[in-house]
């Protein structure tokens, strides 16, 4: 019977919702490898494309909960569509632009076309369609096709860039972001909210959730999530080539890496990898565990590891180690606080209401990225946001310890 059930997460909706978010992702991840071919070519300083990645990431975080609502309102689907047309259109413009200015406004495109695309829409319309008893750990494994994204996206980015300019790469994104819209009609399927959740008004919902300190915690926590996060995919393979030991031959990386600049796509490739475990395994404690406690971990884990990676010596060897312990906790915390926005305030607005959440994860991205290459050009070094970066994740890990892990209906009836 239990198999049974397992075979049971793998509806048509999440297999669908997983592909897209796996492609979206792919294709989202590699920006950072980008940030050196561009910048050299038309000779900008490094906060030109950083200001670039950071406006897309702020893009995606306002563009979330405007996609979550137009999907609750006229459907999934179309909103989805809609999000991989401008994706698209965003990447392929991009190709020809030369401008700093330009890259940075089509940016706002493609951030758009990530929100649409990306986790607001596609958790929620597999939360809306999974049971209760499966919901965090389907939504776990959807995070987790997320990641697998990041597995594929840079190693192909880089071999693309291997054999053709980054305009072409860009052309080719836009393509298979197209071609994506074909797994759209695999989200069809009928919700498994309860009536009382049907009939809610957004606008009561949203002020509810606002009003709850638990919502404002949530939305402050996932600050320091975006922020790492963002940073690292924009400015660690740069900050590798620049500060890694050169000394890579001889060591056991050099089986599947045989230069310091291709050690940046593996290291992101690693984090997606690990990633995928560390999502799914989020996704299947949530289930047994107090969810707000697990974040908490999550936050102190990624303070530690960064902690140890920036006071000890930068090697091939502790590049590794740093990606590996980092990507088991990288997107662990979206099953879980999503599954905290459902469990709560319901399923009905959870795209809408996780949107919001969201885009204080996207303001953290917006500043990670910005920060990093404003502080490089200013001092020649990422120090200055490493050290941010750790302050943010220890707030992190203490602000959810006050969460109220209780469903806002049954607090009302205790109030009462």
């Amino acid at each position: 019977m239990s198999h049974k059930n397992n075979i049971t997460i793998f509806t048509p909706v999440l297999i669908g919702g997983s592909l897209i978010l796996l492609i979206s992702f792919a294709i989202r991840s590699t920006f950072g490898l980008f940030q050196i071919p561009i910048a050299d070519e038309f000779m900008w300083a490094r906060s030109e494309f950083s200001m670039a990645i950071a406006i897309q990431n702020l893009a995606w975080g306002i563009g979330t909960p405007i996609f979550s609502a137009f999907a609750e309102k006229f459907g999934d689907r179309k909103a989805i569509t809609l999000g991989l047309i401008l994706y698209a259109l965003g990447v392929y413009i991009s190709s020809t632009a030369s401008s700093p200015e330009a890259h940075q406004f089509l940016n706002i495109l493609i951030g758009f076309g990530i929100a649409g695309s990306g986790f607001g829409p596609i958790l929620a319309v597999v939360g809306r369609t999974t049971s209760p008893d499966k919901r965090s750990l389907a939504l776990g494994v959807t995070t987790a096709a997320g990641s697998a994204g990041q597995v594929i996206g840079p190693p192909f980015a880089a071999g693309l860039l291997d054999i053709m300019p980054w305009s072409s790469v860009f052309v080719v994104f836009a393509i298979i972001s197209v071609l994506t819209i074909v797994l759209v009609p695999l989200l069809k399927s009928k919700p498994k909210a309860l009536k009382k959740e049907i009939e809610e008004n957004l606008t009561d919902a949203l002020k509810e959730a606002i009003k709850d300190p638990t919502y404002m915690m949530l939305f402050f926590g996932f600050f320091a999530c975006g922020f790492q996060l963002a940073f690292l995919t924009a400015h660690f393979p740069a900050f590798i080539a620049e500060a890694s030991s050169p000394i890579i031959q001889g060591s056991l990386i050099s089986i599947v890496c045989s230069s310091v600049a291709s050690l940046g796509a593996l290291s992101i490739a690693l984090i997606g990898l690990f990633n995928i475990i560390g999502s799914i395994a989020a996704g299947a404690m949530g289930k047994y565990y107090t969810k707000k406690y697990l974040l908490s971990l999550i936050y102190t884990g990624r303070t530690i590891a960064a902690l140890a990676f920036i006071m000890l010596p930068i090697t091939p060897t502790s590049v590794v180690i740093f990606s590996i312990a980092m990507g088991s906790l990288w997107l662990a915390t979206v099953p879980l606080t999503s599954g905290i926005i459902g469990y709560i305030y319901g399923l009905k607005f959870m795209g809408t209401l996780y949107g919001i959440v969201f885009l204080s994860h996207q303001i953290g991205s917006f500043v990670g990225v910005w920060l990093g290459g404003m502080f490089y050009d200013m001092y020649g070094s990422y120090n200055i946001v490493w050290w941010v970066g750790i302050g943010v994740g220890a707030f992190s890990a203490i602000i959810h310890l006050p969460v109220k892990e209780t469903p806002l209906s049954e607090r009302r009836l205790i109030t009462t």
